[in-house]
């Protein structure tokens, strides 16, 4: 019954994560949702940029708290380790749905793109991004990320183990193609609002922040090769000189 449940679980938490993937589209496309990144502004400026900053600031400590293995150790005192994953998942998903839905448009436009080239140009680079993203997840292994591996082979009575390193696809040129899609997605617009920038940039400095936390604990993990990798191929702009930051 328990490995049965945690099964649903698991499931429940991968249904709620595509939802979130699939609202985000509309949020930052203004798009299908009823509430969006540039929805009619109903607060003061400074009001609307320090609730959105408390906002980017919850998900950005939830996302990468949960995501240490200090943290991930200190949960499995409360939880099974087959729904670890799965709860990371369901949290991530409910900050950045309380993000999307109590998110305060600042107004604003910083600039904006008029010709129809430049716009197609930027809708299909943003388009190209969220296309990254969801490849991505399949390149590592979609089921493991989202934490539907661990929570089937608990239902198979089968142990858990840690996937080896590889380098398939995108990561044959760069480190992070999933943040080179997020990026994208957050700067690829025809129409830059100040809600946007604020959105974007924030979240720019958190992803640089977080590359530099995830990597030194792939080094932990994975030791020598990680380190190798890291030296062949950029972090994140594809065909530069390997010993350049980005």
């Amino acid at each position: 019954m328990k490995r049965f449940i945690i099964l649903l679980y698991g499931m429940g938490c991968y249904a709620i994560s595509v939802l979130t993937l699939l609202y985000a589209i509309g949020f930052l496309t203004n798009q299908f949702v009823p509430k969006s990144i540039d929805a009619p502004v109903t607060k003061a400026p400074a009001e609307a940029f320090f609730i959105n900053l408390g906002l980017l600031s919850l998900f950005a400590v939830q996302h990468s708290v949960m995501a240490r293995p200090f943290f991930k150790l200190w949960c499995l005192q409360w939880i099974p380790a087959a729904a670890e994953r799965s709860s990371y998942v369901l949290l991530s998903s409910g900050a950045l749905l309380l993000l999307f839905q109590t998110w305060q448009p600042i107004g604003g436009i910083i600039w904006q793109i008029d010709s129809l080239f430049g716009q197609i140009s930027l809708w299909t680079l943003n388009a190209l991004g969220w296309i990254t993203i969801v490849i991505t997840t399949v390149l590592i292994h979609h089921a493991e990320m989202f934490g539907l591996r661990q929570a089937w082979l608990f239902w198979q009575a089968k142990p858990h183990t840690a996937l080896h390193f590889t380098t398939p696809g995108f990561y044959q040129w760069v480190r992070h193609p999933l943040y080179v899609g997020w990026l994208l997605v957050f700067w690829a617009a025809p129409t830059m609002t100040a809600s946007r920038l604020m959105f974007a940039s924030l979240l720019t400095v958190y992803i640089l922040a977080a590359i530099r936390w995830e990597e030194k604990d792939l080094v932990d993990v994975h030791g020598a090769s990680y380190e190798q990798y890291q030296r062949r191929v950029p972090m994140l702009l594809p065909g530069r000189r390997k010993s350049d930051l980005w």
